[in-house]
């Protein structure tokens, strides 16, 4: 089937949006680069404090322009049949951009979005067209779903070719874009495959001359096909990055592994109305809400070029495109709950255990959830918008990256056996002036909220960093999963002894596992338990395993491993027991074998 063509031009003057910012991306010279460039160690940094997006931070770097700003337009109505949320007065407050995007879905007469067969022919296409412009391309069978969808990834890049090796033989950053993790959330998916035709063979092409990039434009087929946030299984993917239970965020954590990129966007949408009248009296007012990684245990550095070297650059370019922005929130469905929660600072959403894995990992959630069609082409431009920017920011900092992560993972190596640790950590409490919409006006609606900041974590608990952990012969399937994140795990080969730390039970009780939006449906009760360290010797019989924290993964290693959290593998049944696992706290001298 052949695929329609792309319209990108503007309704006043046919310009193309991408045009200025693409221009500007093709004539980045060396020496603006160099003079761009920071050295490595960056400077102490001190948490933003949460501010209303709307105007861009005044340290914002203009060395890379944002598309120019669209021209009204007449809002597209909502498709027959298909009531809006809220009055006409709040949806005029979202026009249409003066922009056509056209990708299966979002074709006029279209009551659906793109299908996963239409996805995979599209991808197609790019790959071939890209190839016949001198880039190397391929479409990649990233897993396949529950249903047995398969999950599909196209890689773009001037490399020799499209393997791992590669795209890290090149010395160029990696940019991976992965959209619809929630099936009810398509605004994400259709704008990846834009950004793949553009990139293919459109204006964004030159792009790939400083970086490579992946996209995976639907990481949740089954959720798509029918339009719900889950998997088959009910489980929610995006909360399954360190657990690994489903193949879905098992094909995507092996997408990591091999290709290591040094950026993450996950594309998402939010819920415009719904919970929010109810409890609130209001409507979502922004277009874009954004956050990165905000979990325990982060490098210091890898926050500040998220905030620096990206969130600000992104906000200036939806500014300049007229499209409002703040940090990203939610609140739970208890309508006596009236908090607002700056996302999860648990270390198993996607935006959380990529920067675990040393990358700067970004979130940009459109209003969409509820919406169905209305507003899509406005919330495809918002994403399409923010998903440029960063390939514009990675472009520019690409030196600077290629120094950034080798400098995370060799620090983050030299913390095995040394410091402090934590373990479990929380957001801060405060209070916040939100700007919302009147439901019936469509009026600027100032709340002041509670809110839960995640740009300043409390430490609910802490311990002594272990040189590693000891895995009994039993806990092939805690060490497969660790492996399958890239961590190194080691096979005990003879008998020994070391010293370290046994987890002794204090209490234990079944839970349900919550997230800022409440308990997580789908999910089995976890044990919810409360341990005591008692230090002595350890017999390590051959066959058992051990997990060295002197490798660039050690964080994400603790995450998964130190008991008495939500997110751990203990907790989650991954492990049997507590006596499957033993913190090592000295260097081990017992003879070891990495596993192939």
């Amino acid at each position: 089937m052949k695929l329609m063509q792309l319209s990108r031009t503007t309704a006043a003057s046919g310009q193309s949006i991408f045009s200025r910012q693409v221009q500007t991306l093709a004539l980045l010279a060396p020496a603006l680069l160099l003079a761009a460039c920071t050295s490595v160690p960056l400077p102490p940094w001190t948490p933003p404090v949460p501010r209303p997006a709307q105007s861009a931070p005044a340290s914002v770097e203009q060395t890379v322009q944002t598309f120019p700003v669209a021209p009204p337009a007449v809002i597209a109505p909502a498709p027959v049949g298909q009531p809006a949320p809220y009055s006409a007065a709040v949806a005029a407050r979202f026009p249409a951009p003066a922009v056509v995007y056209s990708t299966p879905g979002l074709q006029a007469q279209r009551t659906s979005f793109t299908t996963q067969a239409e996805i995979e022919a599209w991808l197609g296409d790019q790959a071939l067209a890209a190839s016949r412009a001198g880039v190397s391309a391929a479409v990649l069978p990233v897993g396949r779903s529950q249903r047995g969808e398969t999950v599909q990834a196209l890689v773009l890049t001037r490399a020799t070719g499209t393997d791992p090796a590669a795209l890290l033989a090149t010395g160029r950053p990696t940019v991976l874009l992965i959209g619809q993790q929630h099936g009810d959330e398509p605004a994400g998916s259709e704008a990846l495959l834009v950004m793949a035709r553009e990139l293919a063979q459109g204006l964004l092409l030159p792009v790939l001359g400083r970086i490579n990039v992946v996209i995976v434009p639907r990481a949740n087929p089954d959720g798509a096909a029918s339009g719900q946030r889950a998997t088959t299984g009910g489980l929610d993917m995006n909360r399954d990055h360190l657990l690994l239970s489903t193949p879905e965020a098992q094909g995507l954590a092996r997408l990591m592994r091999d290709y290591q990129p040094t950026v993450v966007v996950d594309a998402h949408e939010y819920t415009a109305a719904g919970r929010f009248v109810e409890k609130f009296g209001a409507v979502q007012k922004y277009d874009a809400l954004l956050q990165y990684a905000t979990t325990a245990n982060l490098p210091e550095f890898l926050t500040k070029a998220a905030e620096e070297w990206y969130r600000r650059p992104m906000l200036a370019a939806l500014k300049a495109q007229g499209l409002s922005s703040e940090w990203y929130y939610t609140t739970s469905s208890n309508l006596a709950d009236k908090k607002l929660s700056m996302g999860g600072t648990q270390p198993d959403t996607g935006r959380n255990v990529n920067g675990l894995k040393n990358a700067v990992s970004l979130l940009v959630e459109t209003r969409g959830v509820g919406l169905g069609r209305l507003h899509i082409q406005r919330r495809v431009h918002t994403q399409v918008t923010a998903l440029s920017s960063v390939l514009a920011s990675t472009a520019q900092r690409a030196s600077e990256l290629g120094q950034l992560r080798p400098y995370i993972d060799k620090e983050i190596s030299a913390l095995a056996c040394t410091g402090e640790a934590l373990v479990e950590s929380a957001p801060t409490p405060a209070q916040y002036e939100l700007v919302m919409l009147d439901p019936a006006s469509g009026a600027d609606k100032t709340v002041t909220v509670d809110w839960d900041s995640a740009l300043a974590l409390r430490t609910i608990k802490t311990r002594p960093r272990p040189c590693g952990y000891w895995l009994s012969a039993e806990s092939g399937t805690a060490a497969e999963r660790l492996r399958l994140h890239g961590v190194q795990v080691m096979r005990v080969t003879e008998f020994g002894s070391v010293l370290g730390e046994n987890y002794r039970e204090t209490s234990r009780a079944a839970a349900e596992r919550q997230d800022v939006r409440g308990t997580m449906t789908g999910n089995a009760p976890i044990i919810k338990v409360q341990v005591s360290l008692m230090r002595g010797l350890l017999d390590v019989p051959r066959g058992s395993y051990y997990v060295p924290l002197n490798q660039p993964l050690g964080n994400l290693v603790i995450a998964a491993l130190e008991p008495d959290t939500q997110s751990s593998f203990f907790a989650n049944r991954v492990l049997d027991g507590l006596q499957s696992a033993f913190r090592v706290m000295a260097e081990p001298v017992f003879k070891l074998e990495a596993l192939n």
